[in-house]
C-alpha cells in the first residue's frame, strides 16, 4: 500500500491544499494531510480548529486522513509506515525551498521519496498569508477557501 504524507501548516486550508489533497488522492491509496506545530510561528487556528476544518472539507475522500505531527517529518513518516512526501509547487520559487527540504529529508532517510505537484493556475498565487490578509479587512474569500473555513476567518476576525 502507498502511503504518502502531505505536510503542512494549513493556517488555515484553501482551494490550493485541497486541489493538490484531491490530486495525491488520486495517486496513492492513502494519504495523511500531516498539520505541523511549529512553534515558531505564530498561527491563526489552533493544531486542533485546522484538523477540524481539514476533516470537513475531505470528508468526502475516504482514502484520505488528518492528522498532526511535531519534530521531524522523517520521524513522523516512519512513524506511520509512510514512503512519499507530497508537496505542491505554486511557482518556481517554491521549487529552490522545497528542494532543500527533499534533499534533507532523502539524506535523513533514503526510503522516503518527495513528489512535487504543480498547484492548479488558478492557485498559483494563493496562499494561506495572503487568505488572512484579505479576510482580516472583510473583502470576499469564497473564492479562495471552502465555505467552512470562511465561516471560521469571519468568525476569527469578527467580521460580518
Amino acid at each position: 500500500m502507498s502511503i504518502a504524507v502531505y505536510p503542512g501548516s494549513f493556517d488555515p486550508v484553501t482551494f490550493g491544499h485541497l486541489d493538490i489533497i484531491q490530486r495525491g488522492a488520486k495517486v496513492f491509496d492513502h494519504v495523511i494531510v500531516a498539520v505541523l506545530h511549529n512553534p515558531n510561528k505564530n498561527p491563526l487556528f489552533t493544531v486542533e480548529e485546522r484538523i477540524a476544518l481539514i476533516r470537513d472539507v475531505i470528508k468526502n475522500m475516504p482514502n484520505v486522513t488528518v492528522d498532526s505531527f511535531h519534530g521531524l517529518l522523517v520521524d513522523y513518516m516512519r512513524k506511520m509506515n509512510a514512503n512519499a512526501i507530497i508537496k505542491g509547487l505554486r511557482a518556481v520559487s517554491d521549487f529552490e525551498y522545497e528542494l532543500q527540504m527533499a534533499s534533507i529529508n532523502r539524506k535523513l532517510n533514503d526510503e522516503v521519496e518527495t513528489f512535487f505537484m504543480m498547484t492548479n493556475n488558478k492557485y498559483s498565487f494563493l496562499s494561506s498569508s495572503i487568505v488572512k490578509e484579505v479576510a482580516k479587512y472583510g473583502a470576499p474569500v469564497s473564492d479562495l477557501v471552502p465555505d467552512v473555513v470562511q465561516v471560521a476567518l469571519r468568525s476569527k476576525f469578527r467580521v460580518t
